[in-house]
């Protein structure tokens, strides 16, 4: 059963834009609020179609914005970042511009500091072996390559 329609084409617009303007959105987390707001499917692509065009929307952008700031913000690695994009429907050339600006400095920083707080994490953890696993798990979770984590995990082990 469809949702009553909240808003007016006008008013959806109006809405949007403001969310867009406020934030660098997705089209699919707009497709999820009209489909909130009862919007109809064909209406929906011609709203998203006006948002393009007016460069309220734009995928690369979003992906860029989301890949820096997951990264910056919440340390996370490029894997988890391509599996969040690749959630919201991003294309793959959109995920690899944005993945491909990340700052390889700022990405080992990131690693090696995350190693670095686990690693005093685990003190209290007397086998080295079982210490290193959990240090490389952890670092696996936030979404690091394997070659990174174990640079990493060498480095914090000395």
């Amino acid at each position: 059963m469809p949702s009553e329609r909240k808003y007016s084409l006008l008013e959806a617009k109006a809405r949007l834009e403001a969310l867009c303007a406020y934030q660098e959105r997705c089209s699919f987390e707009l497709i999820k609020k009209m489909n909130q707001w009862g919007i109809d499917r064909e209406d929906q692509d011609r709203l998203l179609a006006e948002l393009i065009t007016t460069n309220f929307l734009s995928e690369e952008r979003f992906a860029e914005a989301f890949a820096s700031g997951k990264m910056r913000i919440k340390r996370w690695g490029k894997i988890k970042i391509r599996i969040e994009l690749k959630k919201k429907m991003i294309s793959n050339y959109s995920i690899d511009k944005a993945l491909k600006g990340i700052d390889l400095d700022e990405y080992w920083n990131n690693i090696v500091h995350l190693a670095e707080r686990k690693w005093e994490l685990l003190a209290k953890e007397k086998d080295l072996f079982k210490r290193k696993g959990k240090l490389y798990r952890f670092l696996a979770t936030k979404g690091y390559e394997s070659d990174l984590i174990k640079d990493a995990v060498e480095q914090v082990s000395k």
